[in-house]
């Protein structure tokens, strides 16, 4: 088994700040998720430290889940651990850059079960990727028309 890295990354016109909450906010988080992902919160929607989550994919009959915990939040950054058919870590990172803000966003993983890996990566990691870099470019066009003093907190 071993493990897998894809990092992507985008700049936007936005604050740090803005882009973290764009990130965080369950709410806005469903406009620029793929359509067929939801998050569900395991109890309060919470994004501290130790807080929990689960990613479903809407696929019919199955609805594959991965359950998270947050590994790992500051301002600007947030870390999402996981485990079930994947197992691993997806991190958001907003770095101030001039007036602007370098979102990078890196899913690192292992898939256990050989089965489920073959099958991902002979049909699913370049949709996967490519649908990373999709949800950046709808994450930079929602941050872009967020108003600053929303994201305030």
């Amino acid at each position: 088994m071993s493990s897998q890295v894809f990092e992507q990354s985008i700049q936007i016109q936005a604050s740090p700040r803005v882009v973290d909450y764009c990130i965080t906010d369950r709410g806005l988080m469903h406009q620029w998720l793929n359509p067929a992902l939801r998050c569900e919160p395991i109890g309060e929607w919470d994004t501290s430290v130790g807080s929990r989550s689960r990613f479903i994919l809407n696929i019919p009959l199955l609805q594959p889940s991965l359950n998270c915990t947050i590994a790992q939040r500051e301002p600007g950054l947030i870390v999402w651990q996981f485990q079930g058919f994947f197992k691993g870590c997806d991190r958001w990172d907003c770095q101030q850059d001039g007036n602007q803000t370098r979102l990078i966003n890196r899913f690192e993983f292992e898939i256990p079960n050989p089965l489920v890996a073959w099958g991902f990566n002979l049909f699913a990691a370049t949709w996967t990727q490519k649908d990373m870099q999709a949800q950046l470019h709808r994450l930079k066009q929602l941050a872009e028309q967020i108003d600053p003093d929303i994201a305030k907190g």
